[in-house]
Order: C-alpha cells, then sequence, then structure tokens
C-alpha cells in the first residue's frame, strides 16, 4: 500500500519528533524567569514548564507550515491523478 519512499520520509519524521522531544528536556526557561524561581526546589518545575512551553511556541508555526504544505502536496498528486485517469478514460473512448 505504501511505497517505500513514504514510509521512509514518515520514519524521518518520526526521527525528528523524537530529537526535538528529547531535546526539549534540556531546554531552559528565560534567563530571567530561571533566575528568579530556579533556584527554589518547590518552583524549579515551573521554570522547566516556562522553558518548554517556549519551546513549544516555537515549534507551531514550522509545524503548520509543514502540515499545510503536506496537505497542498497531498491535493495536487491526488488531482493529478485524478486528471490522468480521466485522460486515459477519453482516450479509451475515442479509439473504440
Amino acid at each position: 500500500m505504501f511505497n517505500k519512499r513514504i514510509i521512509r520520509q514518515l520514519a524521518s519524521l518520526l526521527f525528528a519528533v523524537l530529537v526535538v522531544l528529547v531535546l526539549a528536556q534540556f531546554a531552559s526557561a528565560c534567563p530571567t524567569c530561571k533566575d528568579g524561581i530556579g533556584d527554589d526546589p518547590a518552583t524549579a518545575n515551573l521554570a522547566r514548564g516556562y522553558g518548554l512551553s517556549i519551546v513549544f511556541m516555537m515549534s507551531m508555526p514550522f509545524l503548520i507550515l509543514t502540515g499545510l504544505s503536506a496537505y497542498f502536496y497531498y491535493e495536487v498528486c491526488k488531482a493529478r491523478a485524478a486528471q490522468a485517469l480521466n485522460a486515459a478514460d477519453c482516450d479509451t473512448t475515442v479509439t473504440s
């Protein structure tokens, strides 16, 4: 059903998401927030949450653009396949 190229692209995408999730653990909050609340052990999780929220917000434009581009690419491929099928049907009816 899927060809090797699609499987390879999905594997690359999965790997990229995994790398981003692993690297997000090392992201720190902005320096002001980190210095203000990061020294207290009770609020260390809050500073870590700020860092992850920054990574999440910065990744959204790229994810949205990638998603829309993939959707448009899929729609164009689907339209081209339908157009080729329609042209093949027209050729067979003319020659019959």
